[in-house]
């Protein structure tokens, strides 16, 4: 069982990689053309898994056509837990406004998949910022990190507490309650939010989640936002979980091939692709459902937007290399690659991420264990403090527990209260199973 100590940074090496999925799928679209993409992206993670990448993440988006096809991520994660050993399985992210989720359903699911991938999962949260989503939803555009904030510290609980001692609060309410099945990792699996600003960076540093940046940073600028993630994390951390995650992620491009201009035409319009995409959705579209066609009018679009070389993740072993030491030197704890992006082929993913860990990899990992004992070092005292600021969720009393009558008995002692008596009331019930619990009368 891998246990998460409140008192620690657990990480047993120095930067980590991940690959990221969003499941996009340009139109036009064929009949099995989704079948495919998700088994594709199946082996693609059964593939990194073998070849000792760190982590797989899955977004969760809806309604966001072409863009993303990832609605259920964690079904997804459950496929891939099944087929790999290894690799951690990330939510990046799970929607938590009440209004996409109850709070206890999103504990079971990641509680479950943390059993069923024997301790990998880690926790992405985040609050959307597409109005598809949002609107679909009813999520008050206002609301929604009031409402993630509500909504993460809570999950934790129910995840932690045994029983969970109900909760009234603004946009989320429920009565006492045991969560079960409760999470392998304890207190529960590494939470991080999605940020895409230093706004929401701070906020996760201040909460002691891990920051899942994804705007696309070059290291210079990288360095940046890990040196005030972690001055705030030193200053005024009161973790929202159980456990702390001082941990930053960056998203970047992905393509990896001996010949600059192969790696480049093999994965650069992809990657555009991915932030046409994000912009249409999120910034500057204008989306008919069923009908818009987002890859037409990227491709009338794409040659005035930038190009995406080195300096996205795009190029020789090399240059790759060099653009890694790079986010490793800003501090940078995982680099995580969107590989699957826009018309990618599956072969040519599968092609750059063995030359990746055969050619690239190895040199972090070397560096890794010195790496993350001066983090665990440089940390300690921070992490102390900021578990001693926590105030937790008071456990009730063995007697103030309440009981939950069945619905059946409830009805049966309603019934009872009536003029023609218990018996009477009971027989006419139909009711073929015990009033009392036997065990109470033996």
């Amino acid at each position: 069982m891998l246990e998460l100590r409140p008192g620690r940074v657990e990480d047993e090496g120095g930067m980590k990689f991940g690959i990221f999925y969003e499941h996009q799928l340009p139109r036009p679209w064929d009949d099995g053309a989704e079948q495919r993409l998700f088994n594709e992206a199946l082996d693609q993670v059964e593939l990194a898994d073998s070849l000792g990448l760190d982590y797989a993440w899955e977004v969760e988006h809806h309604f966001l056509e072409e863009y993303s096809h990832s609605s259920a991520p964690e079904v997804f994660l459950a496929a891939c837990s099944q087929r790999t050993r290894n690799i951690r399985l990330g939510h990046g992210i799970v929607l938590m406004p009440p209004g996409y989720s109850h709070p206890a359903k999103i504990a079971s699911r990641i509680a479950t998949l943390d059993l069923v991938s024997n301790g990998r999962v880690d926790f992405g949260t985040g609050e959307s910022s597409s109005l598809a989503e949002l609107g679909g939803f009813g999520v008050p555009v206002d609301q929604k990190r009031e409402m993630w904030r509500e909504a993460v510290e809570q999950t934790c609980n129910l995840m932690v507490m045994d029983p969970y001692p109900g909760y009234d609060g603004k946009y989320f309410s429920m009565p006492c309650r045991n969560l079960v099945p409760k999470p392998v990792q304890k207190p529960h699996p590494p939470l991080w939010v999605a940020c895409s600003n230093r706004e929401t960076i701070k906020l996760a540093a201040k909460l002691g989640i891990g920051a899942l940046t994804f705007a696309f940073v070059d290291p210079e600028e990288a360095r940046t936002w890990v040196e005030d993630y972690r001055r705030i994390f030193r200053e005024e951390c009161t973790p929202i979980g159980h456990a702390v995650n001082p941990q930053i992620a960056m998203v970047t491009g992905f393509s990896c091939h001996p010949d600059e201009e192969e790696a480049r035409r093999r994965g650069e319009d992809g990657f555009r692709f991915f932030g046409y995409g994000l912009g249409h959705h999120y910034i500057f579209g204008s989306h008919k459902p069923g009908r818009t066609d987002i890859w037409k009018n990227y491709e009338a679009a794409k040659s005035s937007l930038p190009e995406a070389g080195q300096s996205r993740g795009i190029g020789t072993p090399a240059q790759l290399r060099e653009h890694l030491r790079g986010f490793e030197d800003a501090g940078v704890d995982q680099v995580i690659f969107i590989q699957q992006g826009g018309k990618n082929r599956h072969d040519h993913i599968c092609e750059s991420l063995e030359l990746f860990a055969s050619d690239v990899m190895p040199e972090f990992q070397d560096r890794g264990a010195e790496r993350a004992a001066a983090k665990q070092e440089a940390l300690a005292p921070a992490i102390e403090q900021a578990m001693a600021r926590k105030q937790p969720m008071q456990p009730l009393a063995d007697d103030d527990i309440p009981e939950i009558l069945a619905l059946g008995r409830q009805i049966v002692e309603q019934q009872a209260g009536n003029a023609q008596g218990a018996a009477a009331s009971a027989s006419g019930s139909g009711l073929s199973v015990p009033l009392e619990d036997p065990a109470k009368k033996a």
